[in-house]
């Protein structure tokens, strides 16, 4: 035991680097400024509304996965045992389940055995971009803005990335062909796109079936990946449903991430990877994408949380496998709030008004997150203002732009808050709004 008198102290210059990134205190700050200001509204996070959960349903779902086991399945009472205590299969125990839902919901018609069960879809990412990124001149694109999860990702597995602007379709076409000729042309290889078709955080933009369909015939022109990221399909406040990149896709040219963190619970920390691409050896024999990506999951993991896997099992089977019927109530609830939210601003600030002080945002047609762009920037100093003088927290997007942009504009997540709380913090904000300097 040190007496205290001699003390190790560690250089964080001899750290990894990704550690001195900004973008690593991105989550701690806002963290930070909600302990602070407990009695603030915040949309800062984009955690479902936990509302909607019910505590005695966790053993409901066990007792149904349980079930399942024994009378579907037809395991031993010491099988049973095996499967909820023990170390599991690397690649997941509830993967035909999963599969099966993926078939009902998103018409994925994908072999389970092409499946990774993972903890959290961060994760899926982790595992999916230490697999296919093996040269230093490998290069992820996303775009920007983007979910700094990838990114983070990506930083810590020093994986280089570019960045592709983002419209109101999604990842602009021209210039993602502009950004391959220019990685290309530097001896760079151009390996995955990143991309949320639907309702993207932190924009909240949802890719028309055009822009779906000319992404993929892109992908397979260039001889890209496409890693297709879609936690918050379900959300849509319209009713329309498009369809998945990897339902249209005929060329396997995606690797399909997903997560019960929305659709299920959170706390669970389960998610999957669909990676159904064969992979060739030197020896011409072949094998999924799947089962390499089980090979780094066994260095980090081991596996996933058997009792996680059993609950999530248990609510798909209690559900028949049908994940959007069951959140009919979730996605009513979110499409309440984001019209609450839209509405209130509407009347607050005008069409006349809010050109004249520079502010607008836009309407996403379902999902979590809206963008709100202001005449002033959205810098920490506001952020803190904010919430020490309206009380009312929100996140900057210049966190979520790799390239240094956004720096005048917000995201406002409404899913964690009552539609009462999504009003009245939408009156904080434009309180705020008006009392800002331009």
């Amino acid at each position: 035991m040190s007496d205290g008198s001699r003390t190790t102290v560690l250089a964080a210059g001899e750290l990894h680097g990704s550690l001195a990134d900004p973008l690593m205190e991105v989550m701690n700050f806002l963290n930070e400024i909600t302990s602070r200001y407990p009695r603030a509204i915040s949309f800062g996070p984009g955690r479902p509304y936990e509302g909607l959960f019910e505590v005695e349903r966790i053993g409901e779902y066990l007792d149904a996965y349980k079930r399942h086991l024994v009378e579907e399945l037809g395991r031993t009472p010491d099988e049973v045992r095996t499967l909820l205590f023990q170390y599991g299969r690397t690649n997941g125990q509830i993967h035909e389940l999963v599969a099966r839902t993926l078939r009902n919901d998103e018409g994925i018609d994908a072999d389970p055995e092409s499946l990774v069960v993972t903890v959290g879809c961060q994760e899926a990412m982790f595992i999916t971009l230490r697999a296919l990124f093996g040269a230093p001149s490998d290069v992820l694109l996303v775009a920007s803005p983007c979910y700094i999860g990838i990114t983070g990702a990506a930083r810590l597995l020093d994986i280089e990335t570019a960045y592709v602007p983002e419209g109101s379709d999604g990842v602009d076409p021209d210039a993602l062909r502009r950004t391959l000729a220019e990685l290309r042309a530097a001896g760079k290889r151009p390996r995955a796109l990143y991309v949320v078709p639907d309702f993207a955080n932190p924009t909240g933009t949802c890719m028309t079936l055009d822009a779906r369909e000319r992404l993929l015939e892109l992908a397979e022109a260039e001889d890209l990946l496409l890693l297709e990221d879609n936690p918050y399909g379900f959300f849509t406040r319209t009713g329309q449903v498009l369809p998945t990149l990897k339902a249209l896709d005929s060329t396997g040219k995606v690797v399909y991430f997903g997560s019960f963190a929305k659709t299920c619970f959170p706390g669970a920390r389960v998610g999957y990877v669909v990676a159904d691409q064969p992979v060739r050896a030197a020896d011409g024999t072949q094998r999924l994408l799947a089962d390499e990506l089980s090979k780094v999951k066994s260095m980090t993991t081991v596996n996933t949380p058997a009792l996680s896997q059993a609950v999530i099992g248990g609510m798909l089977v209690a559900n028949d496998c049908r994940l959007r019927d069951a959140n009919k109530p979730a996605a009513d609830f979110y499409r309440t709030n984001m019209t609450v939210l839209l509405d209130c601003l509407d009347r607050m600030l005008p069409p006349g008004r809010r050109e004249a002080a520079g502010i607008s945002w836009n309407a996403p047609d379902g999902g979590f997150f809206l963008t709100m762009t202001l005449p002033v920037p959205a810098d920490n100093e506001l952020l803190e203002r904010s919430a020490r003088d309206h009380g009312v927290i929100w996140t900057p997007m210049s966190y979520f732009h790799p390239d240094d942009g956004g720096s005048h504009q917000i995201r406002l997540s409404l899913s964690y808050l009552t539609p009462e709380q999504v009003a009245e913090g939408a009156r904080r904000l434009v309180g705020l709004l008006e009392r800002s300097p331009t």
